[in-house]
């Protein structure tokens, strides 16, 4: 009798003691189903009939297509010979969504009565990897929604597995049964540039399957350079992730609603603009995503003793905010200053990615790191975007920065007639004046970062908040920010960097009947930092 455990993952079922290969706890599940899977695939990518037009596009980090095979782990479409597969089927519903009416009907097909329809003249062929390298990069994909345990109270969080193409070429093909004019397969092409637009496959909101170009969709597009550590795959290796984005600016997005209204019209207009699951009603599509596309980034290791952390250095990136539905321009409009605003605040406060709360200290405190794990990021506008800073001529101005984008995300809150509401929420990180204080000086340089020595030795005499509900400890997030956000002013009408100098910034959540956190605020009033925002 032949053994059942020798039978490949990928045609066992999903139950305990069989295929499970979601669960990161267990890699080497996902390790054999990849590799049996690529062992088992052709070498030479699939080819299209003469008859068929193709184009190709590179996607900028992952592609997801979700087979739906299984309950609980996505895992690609794959074709003959075990190939990987965007089906024509996905291809021909993203294209009659970019037509327009008659656009649809020609090349899609349609209705002519309640009974009878009318075919268009298009056949979708899908779409495929342009050659055999997307075997050879890797496919494990990493997913870790963390977003209830670092903002409310509560919430596990598991990370799981999925598997995914990293930046592949993709060549779609498309043929029509009538013959046409060069001009009409140029239009045809063109809808579908605006169709792959939008992004192709699953968690496209989140930076999935997105090409490089956005001329349609781009609400905002800003230039970004950063460093910091990077995610971790399974296998060790590091990846700059760009879903990192849509995490930052999701969360700061529910951060500012729970500030000015209830929990459930806070997640429910959150849910709105990225996208989410609502219960029974099932998936939300949101209509905001994210794009961002590398132009410039270094992968690396930080090394300490045995232990090797991989980092990141991003020397020069595209972020494109996309608008994802069908809008009138001036709801586009709204939209628009929405996400700017957010975008503007989480760079403003914080930064992106892993230990996106601490200020990178290979920047600002080098002598730390001295035999210790990495820690902190560190991100800026290049020149190209110096517009998207707020210009800080005083420290007054940060006050009025706060409010302003208060006033912003109440604006949306009248727009959708949804009711305002001073209740305090429950939620931890909730950016309301009574449960977080914004406190600020300047600094003149990067030496110049007087708290982040606060976070590892003592602040005044024996007190210290090191390892306290302030700063946080392993499986407990902390309750402060820490951000040295470059020093801009407004000179001659034009945004001039400050030197050297920072801003330095501390966002704090105080849980006021802890004691230590008392005496730490009362400190920071003497410490050199001025209260800008709370109470």
């Amino acid at each position: 009798m032949n053994n059942s455990n020798e039978v490949p993952l990928m045609f066992q079922a999903q139950i305990s003691g069989r295929g499970q290969i979601q669960y990161i706890r267990n890699p080497e599940q996902s390790e054999r189903w990849v590799d049996e899977w690529v062992e088992g695939s052709a070498i030479d990518p699939p080819t299209f009939n003469t008859n068929v037009k193709i184009k190709e596009y590179k996607i900028t980090w992952r592609f997801v297509s979700n087979s739906g095979q299984d309950e609980d782990i996505i895992r690609p479409v794959i074709a003959a010979k075990g190939f990987p597969f965007y089906p024509g089927a996905s291809m021909k519903g993203a294209f009659l969504r970019a037509c327009t009416s008659e656009q649809g009907v020609r090349y899609c097909g349609g209705k002519l009565t309640s009974n009878d329809a009318i075919p268009g003249i298009l056949r979708f062929h899908g779409g495929y990897p342009k050659d055999a390298t997307w075997a050879e990069e890797p496919l494990i994909d990493v997913v870790h929604p963390q977003q209830d345990w670092q903002i409310k109270n509560n919430g596990s969080h598991s990370a799981f597995i999925q598997i995914s193409l990293y930046q592949p070429t993709l060549i779609f093909g498309i043929s029509s049964t009538e013959a046409l004019e060069a001009s009409e397969w140029e239009i045809i092409w063109s809808i579908w540039d605006k169709a792959i637009e939008r992004g192709i496959g699953s968690r496209v909101s989140a930076g999935y399957g997105q090409p490089i170009n956005h001329p349609e969709t781009k609400l905002v597009s800003v230039n970004l350079r950063g460093q910091g550590l990077a995610s971790q795959l399974i296998d060790k290796t590091g990846e700059f992730r760009p879903n990192i984005f849509k995490a930052a600016l999701r969360g700061h997005t529910l951060r500012l609603f729970s500030g000015i209204t209830d929990e459930n019209t806070a997640e429910e207009l959150t849910r709105e603009l990225w996208g989410g699951f609502a219960g029974r009603n099932g998936a939300v599509v949101g209509q905001l995503g994210i794009a961002f596309n590398a132009v410039d980034l270094e992968m690396d290791v930080y090394r300490y003793g045995n232990v090797t952390m991989p980092i990141y250095e991003l020397n020069a990136g595209t972020l494109n905010i996309l608008s994802m539905g069908n809008t009138s321009k001036e709801y586009k409009k709204e939209l628009k200053t929405l996400a700017t605003q957010i975008l503007r605040f989480a760079m403003l406060l914080g930064g992106f990615g892993k230990s996106w709360r601490r200020i990178d200290h290979r920047l600002f405190f080098p002598e730390y790191l001295n035999g210790k794990p990495m820690i902190g990021c560190h991100w800026e506008f290049p020149k190209q975007s110096n517009q998207y800073y707020f210009p800080v001529n005083s420290l007054s101005h940060i006050t009025n920065i706060l409010n302003d984008i208060h006033k912003t995300v109440n604006n949306w809150l009248k727009l959708k007639d949804k009711t305002p509401s001073n209740k305090l929420t429950s939620w931890r990180e909730s950016f309301h004046p009574q449960k977080v204080q914004v406190w600020g000086r300047l600094a003149q340089d990067e030496d110049d970062s007087l708290a982040v020595r606060w976070f590892h030795g003592n602040y005044q005499g024996s007190k210290s908040i090191k390892g306290s509900s302030l700063t946080g400890k392993m499986s407990q997030i902390g309750r402060i920010w820490h951000r040295m956000y470059p020093h801009y002013k407004i000179r001659d009408g034009e945004m001039k960097r400050q030197g050297r100098r920072y801003v330095e910034l501390f966002t704090i959540f105080p849980d006021k009947e802890d004691e230590r956190t008392k005496e730490f605020l009362a400190f920071l009033a003497t410490s050199g930092f001025t209260k800008l925002w709370g109470e």
